[in-house]
């Protein structure tokens, strides 16, 4: 496939394969189960583990399945490169695990993922100071920064209250303090928004989601956008630095934290999310459309007390939503009104199903309280606004008007 063109996202993301020679002229990169990759030349074996040509040396650190996801990966965030890891949050903690040292500072805002918000605190504990901030405000990041602050981390719209992080003006202060800025892009992909845009240094996106869209492979990522001089990182070990400065990192999260932490992509899960990321763009615009007519319809029912989407006028960043994304995202969340069981109300859906995943091709809906958010306790989840009864849809791709039928139906019974 000619490389001079550029090309719409869709179609970028189903001829990535092709823009290298593949087995038997296959339209997918075949699926790679060897863990061992021989070499008819010593020497060449030796030049591949120094890092002085290209290749591949054990399974933990890639094969050629994953190489091509990490490849689709960095075309769909326009980046320089990508490293895949076996869950999401192995992508995010390989940056603690390759970046971060005892004394370090991180903020992070304090609207985030229950399991990352977990993480946080084990990093905590072990002698790396973190900063909780509303980080709808740049005002709030700019206040806790100090002299040992490595990097700031948000996310765009954070899981499950959906504020929309000050994207912008955060990227904007960390390129003037040199502060690497770490963009969690799981909840509106690179179809939606590109962190790079903002100065975002390092994308994280948890690929079992929406990217592969079909709850049946695990993954995560971390994408160098380009956009960050690793030269101001103080924690760069000297073997790293012999590639060029633009790789420094990559180079030390690739053998920090994937060699050595192993959170590795299996090739199996790496084929399903390529396949799944075909039709990316496909999906988030009906899962999208049915997300806005939902929150729409329960934000006009009396007997739902809140519904929080950024596409909706009544959300605090709602203006700020719409000069960042090209949509809102597929996820929302809303509180009944006293008296109305949240459980009872789950149980009545017949469409929407009762899972902890998001980002599928079926509407998944959870009790966030008692369940995802149960472990950090009820003053911590006060404080990120999630109240006891708070609904969390993750909205597919089904019929609009059978969606709702079924959340209207299940209020009027």
């Amino acid at each position: 496939m000619n490389d001079k063109r550029s090309f719409g996202f869709t179609t970028t993301i189903l001829h990535s394969d092709r823009r290298k020679a593949i087995e038997h002229g296959s339209l997918h990169k075949p699926v790679h189960t060897s863990v061992a990759f021989g070499y008819s030349d010593a020497r060449q074996l030796a030049s591949v583990f120094q890092g002085k040509e290209p290749g591949f040396r054990y399974g933990r650190q890639g094969n050629p399945t994953v190489a091509a996801l990490e490849e689709k990966l960095t075309r769909m965030e326009d980046g320089v490169s990508t490293i895949c890891f076996g869950t999401g949050m192995g992508a995010i903690g390989a940056i603690f695990q390759a970046l971060l040292r005892s004394g370090d500072h991180v903020v992070s805002s304090a609207f985030l993922f229950g399991n990352t918000n977990s993480l946080w605190q084990t990093v905590a504990s072990q002698g790396v100071g973190v900063a909780f901030v509303d980080a709808t405000d740049v005002a709030n990041v700019e206040a806790a920064l100090t002299a040992d602050t490595r990097l700031v981390f948000v996310e765009t719209i954070a899981n499950p209250r959906t504020q929309v992080a000050d994207l912008a003006r955060i990227g904007a202060l960390c390129r003037e303090r040199g502060i690497l800025f770490v963009v969690d892009n799981t909840m509106t992909t690179p179809y939606l928004f590109r962190p790079k845009n903002v100065g975002a240094g390092l994308v994280v996106n948890a690929l079992t989601k929406s990217i592969a869209g079909h709850g049946v492979a695990l993954g995560g990522s971390l994408t160098d956008s380009g956009e960050y001089d690793w030269q101001n990182y103080p924690h760069i070990a000297a073997s790293y630095q012999r590639n060029p400065p633009a790789q420094w990192g990559m180079a030390q999260i690739r053998a920090k934290g994937l060699r050595d932490f192993g959170a590795s992509l299996g090739p199996e899960a790496a084929h399903h999310i390529a396949l799944g990321a075909e039709t990316l763009a496909l999906r988030m615009e009906r899962s999208c459309g049915n997300a806005l007519a939902l929150a729409r319809m329960l934000e006009a029912d009396p007997r739902v007390a809140a519904v929080h989407y950024p596409g909706l006028a009544s959300h605090p960043q709602h203006a700020l939503a719409g000069e960042l994304f090209r949509s809102f995202g597929p996820l929302f969340s809303f509180v009944l009104e006293d008296g109305i069981d949240c459980f009872d109300y789950l149980n009545r859906l017949q469409i929407g199903i009762s899972a902890s995943n998001l980002g599928d091709t079926r509407t998944l809906v959870i009790p966030v309280a008692h369940t995802i958010f149960f472990e950090m306790g009820a003053q911590r989840r006060a404080s990120m606004g999630i109240a006891e009864s708070l609904i969390r849809v993750s909205v597919g791709i089904e019929d609009t008007d059978d969606l709702l039928a079924d959340f209207s139906g299940a209020l009027q019974a």
